[in-house]
């Protein structure tokens, strides 16, 4: 068995030798078939990796597990009951600073539980390692911060039962354990994750099932943790069998680190069992390029061969990867073992995670040497996940420089400035006559700045924003009739919709005395009386009918249809636009 570190893999030594025999090789076609040719070596697949004695590639064991046999270490359970957490195991395995010993000491601290094979990735003489900086402890981590909290971006708050949140209109995040197979200082979910008494059970898991079949406006499921491929199979495929027989699930997504801390677990059965309950997606979580071994690149060509697409998320960790050249090292990485790059997160506001924290600007700086400097494919979204549960807000360099009402003004990656011209016509998309537009999928209560731009609304009021507005005022005054302020054609926020204002007939010109015409489209009576409801002026047009009010038909504050396309939208001098 050849042994070497993870980098050391990438070399001119890491590609030599003969194909693993596992690999068949490709057939020869057209008239290469009857040629008698050696077979193709794909010398460029990272799974296919090969040490210097012909064999596959595998990562550095620390000494202490030197003489474990192979069956052993490739073995998952083994590895995960050998993980180390004592301050005396990790004085066998590296050399540690003060500062590691304080926080190894802590008797408070979060969890400690890294296996052989990811504890035996660091470089035991380096204290900055960038594997060794997020999981080993430290004194720092004990220190508060301004603006941290223990939840927070308030994943409890919006959880309508334990261990399901729904922040999202058409998803959820559901967390099925709180236990991992190693643990990330950072961790967003340090409250729970690690502690067994705070662990879901299977009472726990249907009331999260109850939940997503009671809501069919739910189409996605991410399941999360802790960590679920830590689990038991059979309860793991529990889990998604009972998500796939809920018909409006579309989709199943699994957010893991398994393969990066524990890449053995990704074994044949688990493949195939995931692969019975397509569609699934699956998000790993690598910071460095240091974590990309030959046993992640197998694991990853499993799950793909699987029929599973892989994503990843990092998170943006000062003196780890707050580095442009790391990223884009780690992005072309990870593209390179099939992995397509999802999300960097900012730091979240959590306990512990303070020294971990950068300037968002330096997310901002890595973006803007990432894109148009790699692959467009490569290049992941920054996100600042809101604090207070706000969700995932996209941060990223201006590229946009001006704009007027027929031309846009861009600057690219190399500062290259250049215009767009818009269009002086432009015939806009039928909604009247497009069947997306017309049974959209309702996303009450969360439509947002969309909600703005489709005309259901027509502003966005902060809360309490009426009350203070009100003054100390108990009861409305004569001049505050709520009719004056819902926009006509545009859902309103508070009351019904006013009526439509009646069309000027053919040839019509307003009344040459000034006067305003009457809103409800009938002439004054002489007399004084008032007028008969049910009574047509001559030669006027007739009014149209008063639309019903919308807390009628079941519609919310901000939340009237549209008018058909075409239809009046707008009044100026009490004529209809």
């Amino acid at each position: 068995m050849t042994m070497h570190g993870p980098i050391d893999t990438t070399g001119p030594a890491a590609v030599a030798g003969a194909a693993e025999p596992a690999s068949a090789p490709l057939a020869p076609r057209g008239e290469a078939a009857g040629r008698d040719e050696p077979p193709f070596v794909n010398r460029r697949d990272p799974a296919r990796r090969l040490g210097p004695d012909g064999r596959p590639a595998v990562s550095r064991r620390a000494p202490k597990w030197q003489d474990v046999p192979d069956e052993q270490w490739n073995d998952w359970r083994w590895q995960l009951s050998h993980r180390v957490n004592d301050l005396a195991e990790f004085e066998e395995i590296l050399e540690l600073t003060d500062d590691e010993r304080e926080g190894l000491s802590a008797p408070d601290k979060f969890r400690v539980d890294i296996t052989p094979y990811f504890v035996s990735l660091i470089d035991p003489k380096d204290p900055n390692d960038p594997i060794r900086r997020q999981v080993i402890p430290t004194g720092r981590e004990l220190r508060a911060y301004t603006g941290m909290m223990e939840d927070s971006l308030a994943e409890d708050r919006h959880s309508p039962v334990p261990g399901l949140v729904h922040r999202y209109p058409d998803r959820v995040l559901m967390l099925v354990t709180t236990q991992c197979a190693s643990y990330c200082r950072y961790c967003t979910r340090s409250r729970i994750v690690g502690d067994p008494t705070q662990n879901f059970n299977r009472r726990e898991h249907e009331a999260q099932l109850d939940y997503i079949r009671r809501t069919p406006q739910i189409r996605d499921v991410l399941i999360s943790g802790g960590d679920a491929l830590t689990l038991a199979p059979r309860l793991l495929e529990s889990v998604i069998r009972g998500l796939r027989e809920i018909p409006h699930v579309e989709i199943i997504r699994i957010g893991t680190r398994v393969p990066v801390f524990l890449p053995q677990r990704v074994d044949d059965e688990l493949c195939e069992m995931l692969e019975r309950y397509h569609p699934i997606w699956m998000n790993i979580h690598v910071n460095h390029p240091n974590e990309i071994t030959p046993e992640l690149a197998r694991a990853c060509d499993k799950l793909s061969r699987a029929g599973i697409p892989l994503g990843n998320q990092s998170v943006l960790l000062a003196g780890i990867n707050d580095c442009v050249h790391v990223m884009r090292e780690l992005v072309q990485r990870l593209v390179e073992i099939r992995v397509r790059p999802y999300y960097i997160y900012q730091c979240d506001l959590v306990e512990g995670a303070g020294h971990f924290r950068t300037p968002v600007g330096k997310g901002l700086e890595i973006i803007e040497g990432l894109r148009g400097h790699t692959s467009g494919f490569a290049v992941p979204t920054y996100v600042i996940d809101a604090p207070g549960g706000g969700g995932k807000i996209p941060v990223m360099p201006n590229y946009l420089i001006s704009y007027s009402d027929h031309k846009v003004v861009l600057r690219n990656y190399e500062g290259f400035i250049t215009t767009y011209e818009e269009p002086i016509e432009y015939t806009p998309h039928d909604r009247a006559s497009c069947a997306y537009c017309q049974h959209p999928r309702p996303e009450p209560g969360q439509e947002g700045i969309t909600g703005l731009l489709d005309g259901r609304r027509m502003w966005i009021e902060p809360a309490g924003f009426q009350e203070l507005h009100a003054r100390g005022a108990t009861a409305p005054h004569r001049l505050q009739d709520p009719s004056k302020w819902i926009p006509y054609g545009v859902g309103a926020i508070e009351g019904s919709a006013a009526p439509p204002r009646p069309a000027l007939p053919g040839g019509g010109a307003p009344d040459p005395e000034g006067s305003a015409p009457d809103p409800g489209g009938s002439a004054p009576d002489p007399e004084g009386s008032a007028p008969d409801p049910g009574a047509e002026r001559p030669g006027a047009a007739t009014e149209p009918a008063r639309p019903t009010p919308a807390s009628a038909v079941g519609y919310g504050p901000g939340e009237e249809p549209r008018p058909p396309e075409g239809a009046p939208t707008a009044t100026a001098n009490h004529e209809l636009l």
